[in-house]
């Protein structure tokens, strides 16, 4: 493993500092209270669809921009069809930035991505991009449910040196992606493990680019989720092992929780935020990294944070098969799909 790619992977996935092992995980059969979905690439990060039954996965091809996909997941099947790249999939480029170079087509290698309705009820799914470019995409998800289809409408690439991750909308057409640490500095990673403040939250506007978030320069921001009145934030901080609460327009803190290693959030639709966290750590990162039929063996845990009373409690927490190293929790009709940034698969728990 070179230098770059073993900071890539060590970056976001974890310092090996203890000996829990993170083996590869075979076959696809299900444990008491987890079912496995197999045959799926990798998929690091979930939105749920309007109306329910559907949700639609970021197939995630690693930091470096290898080939991933989005898909449509069909929960009654258990089935994945492709959403894009796909013939006929790229539109005009109307939303983004004037100066988009164009569409991503089959370079995309999608990270995080956020599903949220515009001005105009037009439905918009935000994706990160590290594929040929550092970018956040825009698309258009037409129609609903079985036959839900996905237009590229534009992009806004990221400022130079930017190691983006997740990524929310904003009210009036505007995103928020976080930013890890510098891409090309050399003492990037060892700022954000040492609880260095390495990253920060990018916000774009139209017509205005990108700027620095008030209030958002952190240790490792990961994940990152805005609540229904668009007025603060939720940014997972990964190497501090804090959830931390921001206000919008001040950038104030507002609350914070201890929450190991949290990866990505979503909202429950008890209206919950569950944080995937991961609470084991990597003996081996190439071996799980490269893990493609199976999946990784790494302690995680789903966390429910509760924005009304402020009170967190763990809801799930597992290691070993059918897959460990989760990074989103996402919940359907009472049914929690976890997915992972690893191996072929998601699991399906259910829980109160």
């Amino acid at each position: 493993m070179g230098y770059r790619h073993w900071l890539v992977a060590t970056a976001f996935w974890g310092w090996a500092t203890a000996a829990t092992a993170a083996l590869p995980i075979q076959g696809c059969d299900s444990v008491p209270g987890i079912t496995p979905v197999c045959g799926l690439q990798a998929p690091e990060d979930m939105e749920r669809l309007p109306g329910g039954g559907y949700l639609i996965l970021s197939q995630y091809g690693g930091m470096t921009g290898g080939a991933g996909s989005l898909a449509l997941f069909d929960a009654a099947a258990d089935r994945a069809q492709p959403l894009y790249p796909q013939p006929g999939a790229d539109g005009a480029a109307d939303w983004g930035d004037a100066d988009c170079p164009g569409a991503p087509g089959a370079a995309l290698s999608p990270h995080g991505i956020h599903l949220a309705q515009r001005a105009d009820g037009a439905w918009q799914l935000l994706v990160v991009n590290h594929g040929g470019r550092e970018a956040v995409e825009f698309f258009e998800l037409k129609a609903a449910g079985g036959d839900s289809r996905l237009v590229w409408r534009g992009c806004a690439v990221a400022p130079e040196g930017a190691f983006l991750n997740d990524v929310v909308a904003l009210p009036g057409g505007g995103l928020l992606v976080t930013h890890m640490f510098d891409r090309d500095d050399p003492d990037g990673l060892a700022n954000a493990l040492s609880g260095r403040d390495s990253g920060h939250v990018f916000r774009w506007r139209p017509g205005q680019g990108f700027d620095v978030l008030p209030g958002s320069r952190a240790p490792f921001p990961n994940g990152i989720q805005i609540d229904a009145a668009g007025s603060a934030i939720y940014l997972n901080l990964y190497a501090a092992g804090e959830v931390r609460k921001l206000d919008l327009a001040s950038g104030r803190t507002l609350a914070s929780w201890a929450v190991p290693s949290p990866d990505n959030s979503s909202w429950s639709e008890a209206g919950l935020l569950l944080v995937a966290s991961h609470t084991g750590v990597f003996d081996n990162l190439q071996q799980c990294e490269s893990v493609g039929a199976g999946a990784c063996d790494l302690a995680y845990q789903i966390v429910a944070i509760d924005p009304r009373t402020l009170a967190h409690r763990t809801l799930f927490s597992h290691e070993g098969a059918p897959m460990g190293a989760g990074t989103v929790a996402v919940d359907l009709n009472g049914v929690f799909y976890i997915g992972s940034f690893a191996g072929d698969r998601l699991v399906k728990v259910r829980l109160d």
